[in-house]
């Protein structure tokens, strides 16, 4: 299995375009050391797979959520297009693990596909897409959509990558602002993916969004050689102090990095042996800057920032 980061930053990228806190600023300026980022998003591979279709001999990938960059991630990521026709790709098939503007709006850039989308989301995910931002039914009129229901605890297939079991755990966090369940989130709304290699036996675990971490989360990220989950926020009140909200991190579905309870805390009590990432990085966080005190308390404890471009093999 290979993940390959395509996105690693929140919604509005980095720096964003309208923003100039410390980081933005000083990275537009040259006086912040850290590297731009695009949406989150990632792709996964188990490798070539013979006689499959159109993409025979090349190894088909399964993207992770479409964020608005897609085409500038896809452009920035040779392997996802074999080239062997004169339109083609890489991509096999979609999992969305919300509705989140910033993990779907890249769906509107793919429509040019010559057949259907295979897209793998909750119901819950897929009635928001179809009736509050019905953006699937949009695309009816484009390529089209060849929804696959997501079942909630149970292993899925994505045939065009056999070697890989996928896992989707329920996770608290938040639906998007349009969402009838805002308020009063549903099991579905938001996923973590429990992604395994059958012929290696490797595991990785896939949450840019925990409000919480609850028990089968938990075991989850214990059982994974590597943990790609919520870097969003530093603080709880990081988006209070600088002036920019008044909602706290956990106000919109994201456990912040630092404090009691914090996910520095979590992944302190995973086994050494775990790789541990932070992806989904809001432009706000310290952990952008390569300089910062922040960035230097997840080195001591053996944490890796996300960035575009990044290659996993768990």
């Amino acid at each position: 299995m290979k993940i390959r980061v395509l996105g690693s930053a929140a919604g509005g990228g980095f720096p964003q375009w309208n923003c100039n806190c410390h980081n933005c600023a000083g990275v537009r300026d040259g006086t912040v050391r850290a590297r731009p980022r695009t949406q989150s998003s990632i792709a996964v591979t188990s490798g070539p797979v013979e006689n499959y279709e159109a993409i025979d001999h090349a190894a088909p990938w399964a993207l992770i959520n479409a964020s608005p960059d897609v085409l500038f991630q896809l452009r920035d990521s040779p392997a996802l297009q074999p080239a062997q026709q004169i339109r083609d790709t890489g991509i096999a098939g979609i999992v969305l693990i919300d509705g989140q503007i910033d993990h779907t709006t890249g769906l509107y850039m793919l429509r040019e596909a010559t057949r259907p989308w295979q897209l793998w989301c909750t119901e819950s995910v897929y009635a928001d897409l179809t009736r509050r931002n019905p953006i699937l039914d949009v695309l009816s009129h484009y390529c089209g959509i060849d929804h696959r229901p997501l079942p909630l605890g149970e292993e899925f297939r994505i045939e065009a990558l056999p070697a890989l079991r996928w896992r989707a755990l329920p996770v608290a966090s938040k639906p998007p602002p349009y969402s009838p369940n805002r308020a009063a989130p549903l099991a579905g709304d938001n996923i973590g993916l429990v992604m395994t290699d059958q012929r290696t036996g490797s595991k990785a675990f896939y949450a840019p969004g925990l409000a919480a971490i609850d028990e089968p989360a938990w075991q989850a990220m214990r059982s994974a050689d590597c943990v790609l989950v919520d870097g969003t926020f530093w603080s709880d009140d990081e988006m209070i102090h600088l002036g920019l909200s008044s909602q706290r991190a956990r106000d919109i579905g994201h456990l912040a990095q630092s404090g009691e309870g914090g996910m520095l805390e979590w992944l302190e009590r995973l086994p050494a042996s775990t790789r541990k990432i932070l992806i989904h990085v809001n432009n706000t966080n310290p952990i952008l800057d390569e300089d910062s005190p922040q960035r230097a308390e997840l080195t001591r404890r053996g944490i890796e920032v996300a960035w575009d471009g990044m290659e996993i093999e768990p």
